[in-house]
């Protein structure tokens, strides 16, 4: 029972940025990992990135490592995830999860509410 709106998606050209941003409410007390979860047209959704609600553990998926960031902000209820250096195959659209697991999961099937998702184009 938690609602994640996210916001922050558009049209950028390769090699630009984009800051993602996911409002948070509801019952926050059983999340314990936030995720960034993006899908393309005719593709399964994959993990991008997660985060702790405290913000002291991560994990990025190999395509996004050293160019996203994931970070959140317990006194806003908010995740964000910068993108950096943005490329075509980042096109896709992205959406922010919550999970009451005691670890993190690169599944989408471990994360129990979902936001609606925002899209993000990448021009070569």
């Amino acid at each position: 029972q938690v609602q994640l709106v996210e916001s922050g998606g558009g049209s950028v050209q390769a090699g630009g940025s984009l800051r993602l941003d996911c409002s948070v409410s509801g019952r926050t007390y059983t999340t314990r990992f936030m995720g960034w979860f993006r899908q393309a047209p005719g593709k399964q959704r994959e993990f991008v990135a997660y985060v702790t609600w405290s913000g002291t553990n991560f994990a990025y998926a190999d395509s996004v490592k050293d160019r996203f960031t994931i970070s959140s902000d317990n006194s806003k209820n908010t995740i964000h995830l910068q993108m950096n250096r943005l490329k075509p195959e980042d096109t896709a659209v992205y959406y922010c999860a919550v999970s009451s697991l005691g670890y993190g999961s690169w599944w989408p099937k471990d994360y129990d509410d979902w936001g609606q998702g925002t899209h993000v184009t990448v021009s070569s």
